[in-house]
């Protein structure tokens, strides 16, 4: 019995991710995890949805410096800090997903991330977080390629 999560659970899986990173970084609280747990339990997502995304923000959460760095080195004249909290927390996402989720194949990782930037934040983001994706998966991802 195959026990990955389909397509669409992981679709639902990064658009509540999302959801969760942009209010982390919004609202910096004292206890991320308390957090995390009161958005999930707020949002009521199937339990294969929510287990996703919480792969995704402790990953994101606990990787965040190689992260941003990643990002950094691949978002030529940007910095992170200053980028809209949407982009920032749908890069974060996308490079972790790149870095460390292996059985993820790194266009389905970009382009889910492209959409999630259309749908969430503006037209020029998609191209945005395309570039800057496409660069942190030439740089940082031998192993993928």
């Amino acid at each position: 019995m195959d026990t990955a999560p389909t397509a669409d659970v992981r679709t639902q899986g990064r658009e509540l991710a999302l959801k969760l990173l942009y209010a982390l970084d919004v609202t910096r609280p004292e206890t991320p995890e308390g957090e995390l747990n009161s958005v999930l339990e707020v949002e009521a997502a199937p339990a294969a949805v929510a287990d996703f995304a919480r792969v995704l923000v402790q990953g994101v959460n606990e990787h965040l410096a190689e992260l941003d760095k990643a990002i950094q080195d691949a978002a030529v004249n940007w910095q992170v800090s200053r980028m809209p909290f949407v982009d920032r927390a749908v890069l974060r996402m996308g490079a972790f997903e790149l870095l460390h989720l292996f059985d993820v194949p790194p266009k389905v990782s970009i382009n889910e991330a492209v959409e999630l930037a259309k749908k969430y934040s503006t037209e020029k983001s998609g191209s945005f977080v395309n570039g800057v994706l496409d660069k942190v998966f030439q740089t940082h991802c031998p192993q993928k390629v």
